[in-house]
């Protein structure tokens, strides 16, 4: 939960200080599923180099805690595995709802703001 309200709040933040750019976009005619797709794939972008750098550093860190560990291995593929697409899921969740804000955006107002 925490990780997808940082997101959310990471992309909001991202939409509106670009709100200029993308309301010159939708003037120009770009379609707003274009929009959508641009903004969700860039945060997805993020979402997954942050998760492959997770992976990363807990399979480092499960090596070093490994006599810590009851009953499961330091490198649990499912465990990661599964970790992971729930991250991954949520990140998109939570990169679609800014991206669909793109698309309510009026490029007069958009193009008016300072």
């Amino acid at each position: 939960m925490i990780s997808a309200s940082g997101i959310a709040g990471i992309m909001a933040l991202s939409v509106s200080q670009r709100i200029q750019e993308l309301g010159i976009r939708t003037a120009l005619g770009q379609p707003r599923k274009s929009l959508v797709r641009m903004v969700v794939r860039q945060g997805l972008r993020v979402s997954l180099a942050g998760t492959a750098l997770g992976l990363l550093g807990a399979v480092a860190l499960g090596r070093l805690l490994s006599s810590l560990l009851y009953a499961t291995s330091p490198t649990d593929a499912i465990t990661f595995a599964a970790v992971s697409l729930l991250f991954v899921a949520v990140a998109a969740l939570a990169c679609f709802i800014p991206a669909r804000r793109v698309t309510h955006i009026d490029p007069f107002t958009a193009l008016r703001q300072e």
